[in-house]
């Protein structure tokens, strides 16, 4: 589970207290699509925390969770593809067919 924020100093907090608490957690640039400077990129916090301990945290310290999909046991699987008609459909004039 991840934890996003733009201050610095925040993410460097929480990543504190997650330790602090017996938490592995990790600091990392979050690059965002089309951002251009290094220094506009936000801070995540990487950990293996319980997420109702990272939504405490990031309500205390202004941020956002961003929850990946493998964390919560849900995986995508792709769906069949659809059965689509080879022909226009006749509503006035079935017989035609």
């Amino acid at each position: 589970m991840r934890a996003i924020f733009f201050d610095e100093d925040d993410a460097q907090a929480v990543v504190a207290r997650l330790r602090a608490d017996g938490f592995e957690a990790r600091l990392e640039r979050e690059r965002l699509a089309g951002e251009d400077d290094d220094e506009d990129h936000p801070w995540a916090v990487v950990s293996d925390a319980p997420a109702f301990m990272l939504e405490v945290l990031v309500d205390t310290h202004d941020g956002w969770l961003d929850e990946d999909e493998a964390a919560n046991g849900e995986h995508t699987v792709p769906l069949p593809p659809l059965d689509l008609p080879t022909a226009p459909k006749r509503i006035k004039r079935p017989d035609l067919d």
